[in-house]
This record gives structure tokens, sequence and C-alpha cells, in this order.
């Protein structure tokens, strides 16, 4: 545990204070040259020598922004920091971070380094001597030397040349234009840009508009059209990208890269780094938005015994991180301490915190959501037609779901042989009659959006096609109805939300039971944790609630899952579900007669 669970987080001082909670127990896991962190085992695709690297780099996402912001706070972490930086970039020293090949993903940890280049070069840059300035930018311009992916990551050498450029070190400017280049060619609409194919996640927004707005606040001078455009879309999508919180200051859990938690606010961050506060929202509302989800993850159990942030999402969980997460990996989430380079003055912090008036529903096409919450915003779930790229772990669950929720999260499949391995939450799964593996949606052979409704067709096995409308009703309730044509006989399995569960070893405080029933018409789990439902219309059998493995949900090591079940004949087979969640103990005893009429 890190004490940090118990900082307000309301204040500057509550923030710097925050932030030292998180590095501090980072000082006893840096070696002897202080170049890397390393702190626990386990592996990524990268090797444990540069996840160490990582690791030290990623700390610089809160140090440099409480450097720039004079926090007296950073002095002794910065201390150690820059020796690892002088060790990390000396050839001769045995902690050199070394020479770099093409795809390393030691580019990416140069960003951090970019960034503090442009911002603090005073402390970053000066404080070195000749020689180790030398050691320094000719690491960080290796960066130039390779081949790199055609993503996000073409901004890290942005933010090198940039950091070049305000030391006065030679740039690489056909580099440096190729890659803005590259990154204006992602761009979609609404300040949506894409990272792979039509990927769109949070990857829009702490990677692409983050990197955007440190380039306008370090380039309004140098290059202000750019600096502006950068500028303007990130205030054109800021309303979109609130619309995936809640009041309970939790974000949609969805799609990659979750382990990076709190990252999911570092865009709220980045927007008042670069005072590119949009004319629709207050400061106030920026302020809340940020603060309220880092109150929300410093309360959650994502910490280790001595207070170090593990992999996973609402606990540590190896099953549903990407093959890139190594042990120090989720430290990407420091980037959402940039707001401390602002000065007590700055009206981000003199505004008083005031919740965003978010629309009961928006739909954005762009990233294939259509979002809705309930009428105490406690919570949102957004409705997809898809959106992966064929890529990492899990993809299918990550964007394939009909739905995700800020209350619910979603599970992912550890093994699809059985339902409770599957925990299909959220889901139509279907398989081959007594025998096979569970198949649930991949991709969507086409789609369309609109504000009430979601509509796909789909195909989970060969000669079976599926076309799909999830239609929202309100903030609680949803219709999915599904013409299933197939070639043979088929078992179906729909999925409600998983619901926290406990169990009779519980710990005292957490001996909540979650209520459970089923019948030939429902499944329901119900409780302090929230209430799910699905309820059957036409064409399902029975319903049952099954006991999913443990630690495949992303927020709750033990869950139960409301589903219903069918039989899938040859031919044209219709299947109609009403589906009800809630964030607290509220399960009905009937279906409103609004949800029966969106049913017809």
């Amino acid at each position: 545990m890190n004490d940090v669970c118990r900082n307000p987080i309301q204040t500057r001082a509550d923030l710097v204070r925050a932030a030292v909670q998180l590095i501090d127990p980072l000082v006893k896991c840096l070696t002897p040259g202080k170049a890397r962190l390393i702190v626990s085992e386990g592996s990524a695709h990268y090797s444990e020598d540069v996840a160490g690297m990582e690791g030290f780099s990623r700390v610089l996402w809160a140090l440099v922004p409480m450097l720039a912001g004079k926090c007296p706070e950073a002095e002794p972490y910065w201390a150690l920091w820059k020796e690892g930086i002088i060790h990390g970039t000396d050839p001769v020293h045995e902690e050199y971070w070394g020479d770099i090949g093409p795809f390393d993903q030691r580019m990416v940890e140069m960003a951090v380094m970019g960034m503090a280049l442009c911002l603090i070069p005073e402390r970053f840059y000066d404080e070195l001597t000749p020689a180790q300035q030398d050691n320094l930018c000719a690491w960080l311009n290796q960066i130039n030397l390779h081949d790199m992916p055609k993503n996000n990551w073409r901004f890290f050498r942005v933010l090198v040349n940039i950091g070049f450029q305000h030391v006065g070190r030679p740039v690489d400017q056909a580099r440096l234009d190729e890659d803005l280049a590259l990154a204006e060619s992602h761009y979609v609409a609404d300040g949506w840009y894409f990272d792979k194919a039509t990927q769109r996640d949070y990857y829009t927004l702490w990677a692409f508009h983050y990197y955007g707005l440190v380039y306008a606040k370090a380039m309004r001078q140098r290059d202000p059209e750019r600096a502006a455009r950068f500028t303007e879309r990130a205030k054109r999508i800021a309303p979109r990208f609130a619309c995936w919180f809640d009041g309970e200051g939790r974000a949609l859990p969805y799609g990659r890269s979750l382990t990076y938690r709190f990252a999911q606010s570092a865009f709220w961050s980045a927007l008042a780094l670069a005072d590119a506060r949009p004319e629709s929202m207050a400061w106030g509302e920026i302020k809340h938005l940020l603060l309220s989800n880092l109150r929300f993850w410093m309360k959650q159990p994502v910490f280790d015994r001595d207070g170090v942030l593990t992999v996973g999402y609402g606990y540590p969980n190896l099953c549903i991180s990407e093959g890139y997460n190594a042990p120090g990996s989720p430290y990407w989430a420091m980037k959402a301490f940039a707001v401390l380079a602002l000065g007590e003055e700055h009206p981000f912090w003199t505004s008083e915190e005031e919740a965003w008036a978010a629309p009961e529903r928006f739909l954005d096409e762009q990233v294939r959501l259509l979002i809705t919450r309930d009428r105490g915003n406690r919570m949102a779930t957004a409705y997809t037609a898809g959106n992966h790229a064929y890529e990492h772990m899990h993809e299918d669950e990550k964007y394939e779901k009909f739905a995700y929720s800020t209350q619910f999260a979603f599970s992912v499949v550890k093994e699809a042989g059985t339902l409770q391995k599957g925990a299909y939450d959220s889901m139509l799964a279907l398989k081959e009659e007594g025998r096979g593996l569970w198949h649930a949606r991949s991709g969507c052979e086409s789609f369309a959006l609109s504000e009430d409704r979601v509509v796909c067709r789909w195909s989970p096995l060969r000669g079976v096609l599926i076309d799909t409308q999830v239609i929202p009703v309100d903030g609680n309730w949803h219709i999915r109805r599904h013409v299933i044509r197939s070639d043979r006989a088929l078992e179906a399995a729909e999925g409600a939300f998983a619901v926290r569960r406990d169990w009779a070893g519980a710990r005292p405080c957490d001996r909540i039971r979650t209520q459970t029933e089923a019948d030939a018409a429902h499944a329901a789990a119900h409780g302090a944790y929230g209430t799910s439902a699905i309820y059957a219309l036409s064409g399902y059998g029975r319903g049952e609630v099954i006991v999913p493995e443990c630690n495949t949900n992303l927020m709750y090591t033990r869950t139960v899952l409301p589903m219903l079940h069918a039989r899938i004949e040859p031919g044209v087979t219709e299947l109609v579900c009403a589906v009800y969640c809630a964030a607290d103990d509220a399960l009905g005893d009937h279906i409103p007669q609004e949800v029966l009429d969106h049913a017809q």
C-alpha cells in the first residue's frame, strides 16, 4: 500500500505530495549507478536491461514538471535521477543505456528527455558539464539514425529534435519534417487521430494530443501556426473526451495499455500546461476531471506492499497486460503530473473544482462509440462497433464488447473452452453444438452508428453471419437484437455485465453479499457493488449466473456473470434480450414498458 491513498488530492500542494508519495518508494529500486529502476521480476518483449531504463525514465514525466514549477520537493529526487542520466548516457560507464537499433523501446523513453530540454534546459542541460552534455545529446540523437513505427512513436523523435533546438544542438530537420508530416496524416476529424489503421483509443489523448500540446507549449514562438493547430485540435476533442468520465472520476476501461491507469487523465494535465482551455469548458471542470480521476485511482489496490505500482488495472493482474508491459511500465501514468509545471497563480489552480455537465447521451462516430450515463452520472456506458488492429493481447475483449462500463469494467478470456474461463461479459459467444471453442465478435464486416443505436454485421465462425443491433434506452437499459444465419446447429451464450462477488474468506470489510437469481427468462446479480441483469425477450432457452475464472475482470478479482443460453438451429434465428445495469443494488421486479417498446 502507498500513503497516497490518504491524500485528498485537492490542491497543488496535495498533487506535489502525491508525486512524492509515488516516487519515494522507487528510490530503493535504483541501481548503484542510479541509471535503472528494478521494481520487481517480470518480462516484456524487450530485455530486463532496457526495462530498467524504461522504469527510470518514466519517473521523469513527473519530475520534469515539478522542476519547471519550482517545486522544492523535487530536488532530492532530481539529484538521484540526474546522476542516473549522466551515467546512463556515458558510453564508458557500466550502466550505459546502450546503443539502440530500429524500433527500439528506448526510443519511447527518449520523449520525456526531449520535453525536459524544452521546458527546463537550465536544469536538464545546463547543470551538466560540456562532456556530459555531449554524451546526453549523442545518446538521444540515435533516434534520428534508425527506423521506427509509423504511429505515435514519431512524436518521440519530434520532442528530441525540438529539445535540441532549445539547447542549440544540431537538429535533423529532415526527420523533424517527416515526423510532423506523418502526425498530420494520422489526423482524422473532431480532434481524433488514429494510431494504427483505424484504431482510436486513449493513445489519441495521452500520445498524439499530449505530445502535440507539449509541442505547442515549447514551440509557440518558433512554429506558431502548427502550435495553434495542435492546440485547436485539443480544444475540439476535450468535451468529447470528457464524456468518457463519470461523476466518480472513473474513465471508461476501453482499449489497450490500460495498465497505465491514471494516464487516462494525462490529457487534462497537458491541456492546462499548454493553456488550451476550450471555450465550452471552465478551468474548474478541467481541474475536476483530472483530480477526480487521480483520487479514484489512488484509492485502488494497485500498489505492492512497498507502495510500488503494479502491472494490472484495478489490482495486480498480468492476465490483462500487453507484451510491452514491463514491471516499470505503469509509471507512464506519471504524465498526469504535467500540470505541476504551472504555478499556484494559474487559473487551473485558483479555480474551484466543478463537475462537468456531461450529456446523458453522446455519439462520437470517429471513435465508434455511443456513450450514455445514468441520471446521477454514477456510471458511463459506451456501446461500440469494434475498433481494433489485431496486434496486441486480448484485443477482442478490449475493443469488441457490445458495451463498456465505468462501473463494471470488462473481462478477458483465459481459455475459450468453457464459459467460466471465457468470461464473456457484454458479448454473444457461440460454438459448434456439443463441441469446440467459444467464439465472440472479432471485428465487423460492416457497421453503422446513430444517436439511438449501434448496428453491425459480424461472423464468429465460417458459415455463420450475424446482424446485431444494440439499442440504448437510457443510462441503465439497452436492447440487443441478433439475426443469426447459420449453416449448422450452434450453442449461444449472451452475457450481461460481470459483478464483483464476495467469498467465504473475505476480509470483514468485504463481507457484502452479491445476490444472484436465474430462471428460464432472466439472470441477475445485484448487491453493493452494482446490479447486472439480462432478460430474454425472444429466442433464448434459459438464464444462468456463472462464476467466471478469477482474475478475468479488470477491476474485480472475483465476479459473477448473468447469462442467457440459446440453441441456434440451421437457418435464420432471432435473439432479443434486454440488459439492465446500475451502480448500486437496484434490481427491479419488472421491465419498464419503454424498454419493451424499444425491443419491438
